[in-house]
């Protein structure tokens, strides 16, 4: 009989062999089989683009400590605790300060929930996975002179805004490690399985 670790060496030899992963780094293989079991789609490798440097500089940022920053509550609560050590994993979106901020700033409850992070953004790894408005805002708070993030898994779902938001990601916008799909595919559960993938491969 087949046991567990097996069938998973199995499930993950057929995922690389039908997405054709060569094109990506090999560090990330586990994430984007994670991405393609969420979503059942193999054909999604074709979009996904990642920089090499984006695992070392995860773990970087666990080991000391820095917050997992998540775009909504949906993304927080996919990112599994036992993964981050004692790397606070933070949303900001539900804050009370966030309706008032968005209509300051004129822009959404996600973009506002981003400028709440604040000083917290120094080499944070920031998740997101629903709002293409927070990788906005966030490019904007860079372009500002904000503190940078250690690393960037930027996912998000949607018809409006998405694709371009991950477009510029892709093109090195933040100058930060990151991930992300090409397109309108994306989504919360697509985001937090990556990064607790890449989180639960690491080995020190």
């Amino acid at each position: 009989m087949i046991n567990a670790a097996e069938l998973a060496a199995q499930r993950r030899e057929m995922f690389v062999h039908a997405a054709q992963l060569a094109h990506l780094p090999k560090s990330l293989d586990a994430a984007i089989v994670a991405m393609i079991e969420v979503c059942g789609m193999v054909d999604l490798v074709v979009d996904i683009r990642a920089h090499a440097g984006l695992v070392a500089a995860i773990d970087s940022a666990l080991l000391a400590g820095r917050p997992v920053l998540c775009d909504c509550e949906m993304v927080r609560e996919g990112i599994d605790p036992a993964l981050v050590g004692e790397s606070p994993v933070i949303s900001k979106l539900n804050d009370p300060a966030v309706p008032d901020l968005a209509r300051t700033i004129g822009n959404t409850r996600s973009a506002a929930a981003v400028d709440l992070w604040g000083e917290a953004l120094d080499g944070a790894i920031v998740v997101v996975g629903n709002a293409p408005t927070a990788l906005f805002r966030l490019y904007e708070l860079l372009e500002a002179g904000a503190p940078r993030p250690a690393a960037i898994i930027g996912i998000p779902v949607g018809f409006v805004g998405a694709a371009e938001s991950k477009a510029l990601l892709a093109e090195g916008i933040a100058d930060v490690p990151y991930l992300t799909v090409l397109g309108r595919r994306g989504g919360s559960a697509m985001a937090s399985a990556a990064f607790n993938a890449i989180a639960g491969g690491i080995v020190r």
